[in-house]
């Protein structure tokens, strides 16, 4: 009986030695991987150095960009946040890797032949091509050394990581220009809600003894960009279901509008009333905190109503049917 168990153990023995082998850290192909992406990612990070060492003097200089430089911290954090329910064995996928790989090359090309044809590029413009280029080329390594099973588990940190890729021009532009017109008609509709004799004119109020002209600075497009940051974060960490999680984030479109409509109303209201020099008032020149803040408030009574809606139908499938 000793004869057998003894003969067992040690027939065990070389197939436990080489399973402890295969899953050791020098050993495992899953961590060689691990290392190359780790070295691959730090190549990119060099080659890419002086366009994003230029892209984070941008952001901390620039109002509109300066939630560039969170993007990292909170991608990081959500991948924390995941860290127990990732299976962290690499399984490469080098099939899709080609296609971000490409995706980053063709507008890097698209770009230098653009330059030199003459086209000279603002700022924005450049900052956007590089580091949608090199977001690009990290999703490629990623998906050849760690795999899509893996990056799909943090899937909307990595895609999060795209709001560090700031606005072209043109779009930029268009996007000021949506919520100058819209906020206008907002401010036009709670003016005339409210008795006052105003005529619009493109984005000018005419109103009694005082002319009103909405600029593209008085879009409100920051605090719009950032109300939209926020409804994602809000959406992926407290809600559950597809549906509901679009529907927080497409509510920020018309409260963007009316929080900025609201705004403009309120300095209307002021000028008209107190005075043309209520233009220069600290609630004009420094008020967006307060009316971003007053945005938050329906946002928030939407993310509860939507999660106490999801919490009450997991409550009603786990109630035993009675017969």
């Amino acid at each position: 009986m000793n004869m057998e168990t003894n003969s067992s153990t040690s027939s065990r023995a070389p197939a436990v030695a080489e399973s402890q082998r295969a899953g050791s850290p020098g050993g495992a192909p899953g961590w060689r991987r691990f290392k190359a992406l780790i070295v691959f990612t730090a190549v990119l990070l060099l080659i890419f150095s002086w366009p994003l060492l230029k892209l984070v003097l941008f952001a901390a200089h620039s109002e509109l960009y300066s939630h560039i430089l969170l993007i990292p911290f909170i991608s990081g954090y959500l991948v924390w946040l995941k860290r127990g329910q990732i299976d962290w064995q690499p399984g490469p996928n080098r099939g899709m890797a080609w296609l971000p790989f490409v995706i980053g090359a063709l507008v890097l090309a698209a770009y230098a032949v653009a330059v030199r044809k003459g086209w000279s590029p603002e700022k924005p413009d450049s900052l956007a091509v590089m580091t949608f280029s090199f977001l690009c080329f990290l999703l490629g390594v990623g998906l050849l050394f760690a795999g899509s099973k893996l990056l799909r588990a943090i899937a909307f940190p990595v895609g999060f990581l795209f709001f560090s890729v700031p606005f072209p021009v043109a779009l930029r532009d268009g996007l000021e220009t949506f919520l100058q017109r819209g906020s206008t008609d907002v401010a036009y509709v709670f003016l005339r809600m409210s008795g006052m004799p105003v005529l619009l004119t493109g984005t000018q109020f005419q109103l009694p003894s005082f002319s009103l002209n909405v600029a593209p600075e008085c879009s409100g497009i920051h605090s719009s960009l950032v109300l939209i940051i926020t409804s994602l974060l809000a959406a992926y960490l407290f809600l559950k279901k597809p549906l509901n999680r679009w529907l927080l984030v497409l509510a920020v479109i018309p409260l963007a509008l009316l929080r900025n409509g609201f705004r403009i109303f309120t300095i209307a209201q002021l000028c008209v009333h107190i005075g043309p020099q209520m233009i220069d008032s600290p609630i004009h020149r420094r008020g967006g905190p307060v009316f971003f803040v007053l945005s938050l408030v329906p946002l928030f009574l939407l993310l509860v109503y939507l999660g106490k809606s999801e919490l009450r139908k997991e409550q009603a499938k786990t109630v035993p049917v009675k017969e």
